[in-house]
């Protein structure tokens, strides 16, 4: 028997096997969960350069109804809830976002084809947008109702309400920024939305469900689609329980037909409009457009013998 210690073997560190990525599988956003498509169908998204980046799920009719679904469950307590409660919700999704900018950054460059600095300078913008509309929830009912002076003993006062579930086809060409300012006014003034994403460029949109899950905002306030954007728009525009539609994302040919559907239960239907800079200051129009008036008249009384009113 031999003293000699056994000779161990050199481990060659280029031998290594290297790891592999974990792709990330992208999924609906519908009722505050992540279902796939219940067609089972997805399609391939690319980069500008047509270089493949992920499957996005494929909607269907069915997620369409599910989703409009989710958002008139929602619709109650959103909109009851407190403007002050939805402006807090508005901001929390702005810091979300704000800690996890690196990632879109890298998504918006890649499905815009932008460089880093544009890009961030998109990202930059969409987070800004949603601080901005935080700051209008308790606002904008002081812009938009007041005290009407009318002829009478009485008070005749308006006050703006969501219109309630609102079918938004986001732009085709700003992914992220353009989404935000499309989304981001609906659910601020109270409606709930179901939104259908860039047919071309859907993966910033579905991460933004990530956030959304994660941020207070109630299960079903924003529900986000992925796929055709004609064939998932048009039962929603269709729907008898859609109250509005926002055809932002939609051609000329494409809105002529939304709004032809729309009219059977009287949407109201914010036709696309030009928007060349999606960084300008957006105003308070997106807000205005899905809200509906409501006015009070109730008598003021009389004060004594002279009959003296307030």
């Amino acid at each position: 028997m031999s003293d000699k210690p056994e000779k161990t073997e050199k481990i060659d560190k280029s031998e290594r096997t290297e790891r592999l990525s974990v792709f990330k599988t992208y999924k609906l956003y519908v009722g505050g969960k992540f279902p796939r498509s219940e067609s089972g169908r997805v399609y391939e998204v690319t980069d500008a350069k047509g270089k493949w980046l992920a499957n996005a799920p494929q909607s269907s009719r069915k997620d369409a109804r599910d989703a409009v679904v989710a958002a008139r469950k929602a619709f109650g307590a959103w909109s009851g809830a407190t403007a002050y409660n939805r402006g807090q919700i508005l901001y929390r999704i702005a810091e979300m976002l704000e800690g996890r900018r690196d990632q879109y950054v890298r998504e918006v460059g890649e499905a815009e084809g932008l460089s880093r600095s544009k890009a961030a300078a998109q990202v930059d913008a969409a987070i800004d947008r949603w601080v901005w509309y935080a700051g209008w929830t308790d606002k904008i009912a002081q812009v938009v109702g007041g005290g009407n002076p009318v002829a009478g003993p009485f008070f005749n006062l308006s006050s703006p309400e969501p219109t309630g579930v609102v079918a938004v086809l986001a732009p085709q060409e700003s992914s992220f920024l353009g989404l935000a300012s499309v989304v981001a006014p609906v659910v601020a003034t109270g409606n709930t939305a179901v939104v259908i994403a860039s047919e071309k460029a859907p993966l910033p949109a579905l991460s933004l469900g990530e956030v959304l899950a994660t941020s207070d905002l109630p299960g079903g306030v924003v529900n986000i689609l992925s796929g055709r954007t004609a064939e998932i728009a048009a039962p929603l525009a269709a729907h008898q329980d859609v109250n509005a539609i926002d055809l932002a994302g939609a051609d000329e040919v494409l809105a002529k037909e939304l709004e032809i559907a729309a009219a059977d239960n009287l949407k109201r239907v914010l036709r696309p409009q030009p928007v060349d800079d999606w960084t300008a200051a957006p105003g308070t129009e997106r807000m205005t457009a899905f809200l509906e008036t409501k006015t009070v008249w109730h008598p003021t009384g009389s004060l004594g013998a002279s009959g003296s009113s307030y």
